[in-house]
Order: structure tokens, then sequence, then C-alpha cells
């Protein structure tokens, strides 16, 4: 895990983890249902960056005879659980609570009380939203940010960034539910306040697993990169045609090559050897996570040009 994003994940922890325990002194002293919701997304929240940080240790162990490419996709698996953790003890547990307020009103104690820690949160929480956007610009170049989310390799950004945006988004509807239940004094504002963030996070957590699926699976590089190892690969000067190419991210920063090759039909077997050798090393100097490269000589057969694509 590179430095970027650990400092992402850092910063969302604590943030995330002074949150919770203000939040839960706030339920206390009100009882309202969206405090109570809150603090436990918050709660969910930090647990999900421990998460992150173990997934991002796993994947640095070495291969080994039953995993002969790495770990690499353990930060796939754990963010995937992260997705999980915040539909079921987030989106689940905020729409029980909103769910059970609105059958049965609670009248909220002391809501000024929740209206301060709610501005504190905001104000932590931007703090931490900050920190993942600007670690974020350095790997989303001229993306927009939901091309960014929707096909970065690096699972951890999106993540903290889909939960820090939850996250405002959510405090921003228990502001308005308690609210709304001050100055109308019905306390269903409330619960409707705590629903809405049930609802919320139920996106995310769907947004999150749908993307870290799609990784667990097996993505191929960026068409850019895919068009940088194109290109370096007919540039040999031993290189008569690439006749077809696969791609697949074994890890975000681990990057699978495999590809049939026509090389000049004059080569000896040695010479053959030594192209191959020679084009892996360019490959790597020009795409440096082309980490495991597979390149096999053949020749080329219009028949076979369907078959090869």
């Amino acid at each position: 895990m590179k430095g970027d994003s650990r400092k992402a994940i850092i910063a969302a922890f604590f943030a995330n983890l002074g949150i919770a325990i203000a939040k839960v002194v706030g339920f206390i002293f009100t009882g309202a249902a969206s405090m109570l919701a809150e603090a436990i997304h918050s709660f969910a929240d930090a647990s999900n960056q421990g998460l992150l940080i173990m997934g991002g240790n796993l994947a640095k162990k070495k291969a080994t005879g039953e995993h002969p490419f790495g770990y690499g996709r353990e930060r796939y698996f754990w963010s995937f659980v992260v997705a999980m953790v915040i539909f079921s003890l987030g989106a689940v547990f905020a729409s029980y609570e909103g769910i059970s307020k609105l059958i049965a009103p609670h009248e909220i104690d002391s809501p000024w009380w929740a209206v301060g820690i709610l501005i504190v949160a905001i104000v932590l929480e931007s703090f931490s939203m900050r920190t993942a956007v600007q670690e974020s610009r350095h790997f989303k170049g001229d993306e927009s940010w939901w091309s960014f989310i929707r096909h970065s390799k690096i699972p951890e950004l999106p993540v903290v960034l889909l939960e820090d945006l939850g996250a405002l988004v959510g405090l921003i509807l228990a502001l308005l539910g308690i609210g709304l239940a001050m100055l109308t004094g019905d306390p269903r504002f409330d619960a409707m306040g705590s629903l809405a963030i049930g609802i919320l996070l139920g996106v995310i957590a769907a947004i999150l697993a749908i993307e870290m699926r799609s990784l667990l699976l097996g993505e191929s590089a960026t068409p850019e990169m895919i068009a940088t190892l194109k290109q370096t690969i007919e540039e040999q000067p031993q290189v008569r045609r690439l006749i077809h190419m696969r791609t697949e991210h074994i890890g975000p920063e681990e990057l699978l090559v495999a590809a049939k090759i026509e090389f000049d039909s004059e080569l000896t077997f040695q010479g053959v050897t030594q192209a191959i050798n020679t084009t892996e090393s360019s490959l790597r100097e020009k795409v440096p996570i082309a980490r495991v490269i597979y390149l096999e000589p053949d020749i080329y057969r219009s028949e076979r040009k369907h078959e090869d694509k």
C-alpha cells in the first residue's frame, strides 16, 4: 500500500473514532435515533479503516507455491469486506432504527447537545475528506471523480472517499432531521433522518461491492497502459508483429502481461530468447507495475485472427 492511500486511511480512522465517541455521548444525552445511527456508522467506518490497513499488510506477503502470483488481491478482498460492513452495520442498522422510531416516536432530550456534536463531527469529517481528496489527486489525473472511483485499481482511496462523502452527507441528514424535530416538535423527523442515512449507506455499499467484485474477478490494465505496452512491443527491432496480448491486475500495483509475438523468422533459438528478454526489460522499464510477463513466440496466420482477439 503506497503512502498516499495509507495517509488517507489513517486520517479517516482517527477522525471516525473521535466522531463515534462524540456521537455516543450525544445519544446518551439526547436519545436521538439519528445520533445512534450515526454513532454506529462512525464506529463501522473506524473498523473499516482497520480492515483496509490489515489488507495492505497481508498483501505484502511473498508469493508461495499455493499462491504463486502473491497476495496483492488481499487489498481487493478486504475492501469488499468493508462494503459488506457498511451495509450490515451501517445501512441495515440505521434503517431499522429509523423505521422503529417512526412506528414508536421518541422525544429528543437536550437536542442542542446533538446539534453541537454534529457540527463538531462535520468539521472533523471535512478534514478527513480533504485529506482523502488531496491524496487521491496523485492518482486521479484528468479523470472525473466518478470515473476515478469506477476505474481505480487502488481500492483504498475510492473506499475512503465514498465513506467520507457518505459520512458528511449522513451528518447533514442527521442535523436536518434533528433540526426539523426541534422546530416542529415532531420526533418523526429525527427517525426519517436515520432512515435516510440507512438508504444513503446502502447505496454506497452497493457501489463499493460492485467495484470491488470487478477487481476481484480480475481487471485489465488501463487503455493508456495497454497502448504503452503494445507500442513498446512493436518498437522492438526483432518483432514483426504483436499477434495478441492479455493483461490482468493481480494486485493494485502488480500487472500480469501475456502476449503472442511474431519475431523475425531469421532469428536462431538463442536470438529469439534474447529478443524475448530484451522485450521484457523494455516493458518493465515503460510500465514498472508489469511484474509478471509471459511472451510466447508464434507465427501470425490470418485464419487465426478472430480466435486470437
